[in-house]
């Protein structure tokens, strides 16, 4: 049952949802860069944010294992989350530009059933955690929950009903991501940024507002002691 819920979930999610080029310009302006489709003319390149990460330390090999299943797991369900995102906005975009509602039903139709044979053997194999953890990369990827999706996509009822199912299996659908606050989430974003840089994951922003340097030094300072 739990399975069949996170391939409801995600399938849901993937059916409701310029490359710039840097151009050097032949003119006096030598030191300015046009990119294209941009009109305005800039004096420097923008560049992504660079983390300098210190050596994982760990107060004892259990808190070392915890990580390490906590990588392994969020490696493999992170790109579900980031497809998901994607697959929202592409089909948000294009609905916007069908006027009729029954076209548009077609056309979301269509998109489950492509989605449905593309992912769902996938999806079945993913234990509890993976889902949890799941659940928690599609907030951080999307801003909504996927309680609030389910609801969007489907009525208010059947969202509650999915939440209540899925808490059977200790999930819900409701969890968000809080690195700031959780400090499991900021062992998942260490993961996240880790994997990003050393090209272990396709980068994508997290929507939600927070600074991972920031969040650094703050659980440095502040994680959870090991138990006895």
């Amino acid at each position: 049952m739990l399975r069949y819920l996170i391939i409801l979930l995600v399938l849901l999610i993937f059916s409701f949802g310029y490359s710039q080029e840097e151009k050097e310009i032949d003119s006096i302006e030598e030191y300015y860069i046009r990119f294209e489709g941009d009109s305005v003319l800039q004096s420097s390149i923008p560049l992504d944010e660079v983390y300098i990460f210190g050596k994982l330390e760990f107060a004892d090999k259990k808190e070392k294992l915890r990580y390490y299943i906590l990588r392994r797991k969020t490696i493999k369900v992170y790109p579900y989350a980031k497809l998901a995102s994607e697959r929202l906005v592409e089909l948000n975009d294009s609905l916007t530009k069908i006027k009729k509602k029954r076209h548009q039903k077609r056309y979301t139709k269509k998109v489950q059933k492509y989605i449905e044979g593309e992912f769902s053997d996938k999806l079945k194999k993913l234990t509890r955690t993976e889902g949890q953890i799941l659940v928690k990369l599609i907030h951080r990827q999307t801003g909504s929950t996927a309680f609030n999706l389910v609801k969007e996509l489907r009525s208010g009822w059947r969202a509650f009903w999915y939440n209540t199912t899925a808490k059977a299996f200790k999930i819900s659908l409701k969890k968000e991501y809080q690195p700031d606050k959780v400090h499991e989430d900021y062992l998942i974003e260490d993961i996240l940024q880790r994997a990003f840089t050393y090209d272990k994951l396709d980068r994508q922003k997290s929507v939600l507002d927070y600074d991972y340097a920031s969040l650094s030094n703050k659980w440095k300072d502040n994680s959870p002691k090991p138990e006895n």
